[in-house]
C-alpha cells in the first residue's frame, strides 16, 4: 500500500492492517523522500528531553524562555524522529479539573464550549527542525495529535494559543479560527490569539481530502491532502487504542 509523495504526501512503508513488528505499537513509520521518519508518543524520559532540545532550540531565538516536558498524564507528546533525532514534536493538553494552559488568559473563551459539553483540548509546544523542510511530515504528526485527540481520547474540540502573526497558517493549513482578541500571555511574554477548530470539521477534511497528496488535490492548499487516508487513519486508531 502506498499513498502519494511529491511532498506530495507521506508514503507509508507498511500497510497499517499488517504493520510489521519491529515497529512500535505507538508508533507509525513514513518513507518521505527516500528518508524514513518515525512518528511516535513519547513515554519515557530520554524521549522527552529530546523533544525538550528541539522546543528551546526552536523557541529561545524568540525569547520564550526554557521548556521542559514532564510526565502529565494529561500531555500526550508525540514526536517525528529522522535518525534517532527528533525533527518535529507537539503537545496534546488534555481537559482535567485543572483545566488546559489556555484557560490562563482564555478561560471564559473555552468556558463557552465546556458549557455547552463539549470535550475540550489544547496543541502546544509545536516546534518543528528547519532543516527539515517537509509539509508531509508536519501533517503527519498533526494528523496522529488529532487521532490521539478525538479518537482516543473523545475530544470534540481543539484549540490552540499562537502569536497573531502566525495565526493565517493555522487558518489556511488546518481549518483554525479566531476567538475574541489577542492578548498578552504571560508564560511565553508574547501577545496571544485564541484559535479554535472543531474535530468535527477536521474529520470532513480528511474524508474529502486525505491520502490524496497535493498534486492530486489540484487547488487545494491545506495540509489534508497529506493526511493519511481514512483507511490508514482506522488501522492507526486501532492500534493506538490497543496500547491506551
Amino acid at each position: 500500500m502506498t499513498s502519494p509523495n511529491n511532498d506530495g504526501g507521506a508514503v507509508l512503508s507498511h500497510d497499517l492492517t499488517d504493520i510489521a513488528d519491529d515497529v512500535p505499537g505507538n508508533a507509525v513509520e513514513l518513507l518521505i523522500d527516500e528518508k524514513v521518519f518515525g512518528l511516535r508518543m513519547v513515554d519515557t524520559p530520554e524521549g522527552r528531553n529530546k523533544a525538550s532540545v528541539l522546543i528551546n532550540k526552536m523557541y529561545s531565538w524568540r525569547g520564550y524562555g526554557t521548556h521542559t516536558l514532564s510526565d502529565d498524564p494529561n500531555r500526550v507528546t508525540l514526536t517525528s524522529t529522522h535518525k534517532g533525532e527528533v525533527v518535529g514534536t507537539l503537545t496534546l493538553g488534555l481537559d482535567s479539573p485543572m483545566g488546559i494552559l489556555a484557560d490562563q488568559i482564555f478561560k471564559d473563551e473555552i468556558d463557552a464550549f465546556r458549557a455547552r459539553g463539549c470535550k475540550v483540548c489544547e496543541l502546544t509546544k509545536l516546534a518543528f527542525d528547519p532543516t527539515v523542510q517537509s509539509q508531509a511530515l508536519m501533517a503527519s504528526l498533526f494528523n496522529l495529535g488529532i487521532m490521539y485527540g478525538r479518537d482516543v481520547h473523545g475530544c470534540s474540540d481543539l484549540f490552540i494559543e499562537v502569536n497573531p502573526r502566525h495565526r493565517r497558517f493555522y487558518q489556511q493549513m488546518l481549518g483554525f479560527k479566531q476567538l475574541g482578541e489577542p492578548k498578552s500571555n504571560p508564560r511565553v511574554d508574547a501577545p496571544a490569539c485564541l484559535l479554535w477548530v472543531s474535530f468535527a470539521y477536521m474529520s470532513e477534511q480528511t474524508a474529502l481530502w486525505g491520502g490524496k497528496g497535493k498534486q492530486a488535490a489540484g487547488g487545494e492548499r491545506s495540509l489534508y491532502p497529506l493526511f493519511f487516508s481514512q483507511r490508514e487513519e482506522a488501522g492507526i486508531v486501532n492500534r493506538l487504542r490497543d496500547i491506551n
